[in-house]
C-alpha cells in the first residue's frame, strides 16, 4: 500500500501574468524519535564492558551460559552505537529506514536515533549564489548584459532531499531563469511615465525578481531571503549607441530646464520694469528685448556686450 499522497501539480505563484508551476511536494520535514547520545553512549560503554567480563569469567569458568549472555551484550553495545551521530550548528541529519523517510533531526550536539538507519548530511546555513552573467533583451529587444545574487537557506529538508535531485543546481538553474524571465518583461530605459524600468525602478523589480525566484524553489524546501541585481549594462555593440542616446537626453532635459528659467527670468523683468516705471517700452522693442535676454541666458558662451551711447531706439 502506497502511504504517499498522488501527485498533482499546483501553480505556486503568477509572476506577470505568467504562472509559475512546480510539483506540489509528496513528503515535508518532521522530527524522528530522536533522544540525547550521552545516555545511550554511557549504556553502550557499561554493555560492553559488561560483554568482555563475562566472556573472560565464561572461559575461567568454562559456563556455557555465560558465552552467549556475554555475546548478546557486546552485540547490543555495537547496535547502539551504530544509532550515534555527532550533528554540528548549521547542519541537519536527515533519517532513512530502508529507503523511508523517518525525519529529521536539526538539534545539535551528541545525538541518538534508531539503528539500521541511513544519516544524511545537510547544511541548513545561509548560502549566497551569484548567477552568470547572462546576455538578454530586454521589453525592447535591445541586448542587455545582467547578472544577480540570491541569498538562499534550507527550510524544509524533506524537499530539498527527496523532491530535487541536486537541490543546489536546482536553485543556481531556477535563479538565472528568472533573472532572464524579468530582464525580458521589462525596458533598460522607461520612456513612459508610470512604466517600471530595471535601471530606474531597482527596489521594485528586484521585488519582484525575489518572489519568482521564491515561486520557483519554494517546491525544493528552499526560502530566499534576498536578490540584488548586481550588474545591468547594455551589451557592448550598443553600448555607445545607447550612450549617446542617453547623452542626447540629458542635454535635451538640461536645455529645457534652462529655457524654463530664462522664460521665468524674463518674465520677472518685464513686470519689474512695468511695475516701477523705469522706461516705457513699446511692443518691438520689448520682443527685442525678450530675444537679447533669451540669447544671454541660455547661450552656451560668455556674451560681448555692445554698450549703447545714443538714444534708446538707435
Amino acid at each position: 500500500m502506497n502511504d504517499n499522497p498522488p501527485r498533482t501539480v499546483a501553480a505556486v505563484e503568477k509572476i506577470d501574468e505568467v504562472a509559475v508551476e512546480m510539483p506540489a511536494p509528496q513528503v515535508s520535514e518532521r522530527r524522528p524519535l530522536s533522544v540525547s547520545g550521552w545516555p545511550m553512549l554511557g549504556l553502550a560503554l557499561l554493555m560492553a564492558i559488561a560483554g568482555v567480563l563475562m566472556l573472560n569469567q565464561a572461559n575461567e569458568a568454562q559456563s556455557s551460559v555465560m558465552v552467549p549472555a556475554g555475546i548478546l551484550l557486546l552485540v547490543v553495545a555495537v547496535l547502539l552505537l551504530g544509532g550515534m551521530m555527532a550533528i554540528a550548528p548549521g547542519e541537519a541529519r536527515v533519517v532513512q529506514l530502508l529507503g523511508r523517510y523517518l525525519g529529521t533531526v536539526r538539534v545539535d550536539g551528541l545525538r541518538w536515533v534508531i539503528p539500521f538507519t541511513q544519516k544524511r548530511k545537510i547544511s541548513t546555513r545561509i548560502r549566497n549564489h551569484e548567477t552568470d552573467v547572462a546576455k538578454v533583451n530586454d521589453a525592447d529587444g535591445n541586448p542587455i548584459a545582467m547578472a544577480a545574487v540570491v541569498v538562499w537557506q534550507v527550510e524544509d529538508t524533506a524537499k530539498a532531499m527527496f523532491e530535487v535531485d541536486d537541490f543546489v543546481e536546482f536553485v543556481a538553474i531556477q535563479t538565472e531563469t528568472a533573472v532572464r524571465h524579468i530582464a525580458g518583461n521589462y525596458p533598460y530605459d522607461s520612456h513612459d511615465d508610470g512604466q517600471l524600468s530595471l535601471r530606474d525602478n531597482a527596489d521594485e523589480i528586484t521585488g519582484k525578481l525575489s518572489t519568482e525566484i521564491a515561486a520557483r524553489v519554494a517546491s525544493a524546501g528552499v526560502k530566499v531571503i534576498e536578490s540584488r541585481i548586481t550588474r545591468l549594462s547594455y551589451a557592448p555593440e550598443i553600448a555607445q549607441a545607447m550612450l549617446r542616446r542617453q547623452q542626447a537626453g540629458a542635454v535635451v532635459a538640461a536645455r529645457q530646464q534652462i529655457v524654463e528659467g530664462a522664460v521665468g527670468m524674463v518674465e520677472a523683468a518685464l513686470r519689474r520694469l512695468d511695475a516701477t516705471d523705469v522706461v516705457d517700452l513699446d511692443d518691438e522693442r520689448k520682443a527685442a528685448m525678450v530675444s537679447n535676454l533669451l540669447v544671454v541666458l541660455c547661450g552656451d558662451k560668455d556674451v560681448q556686450p555692445i554698450v549703447n551711447t545714443g538714444s534708446l531706439y538707435q
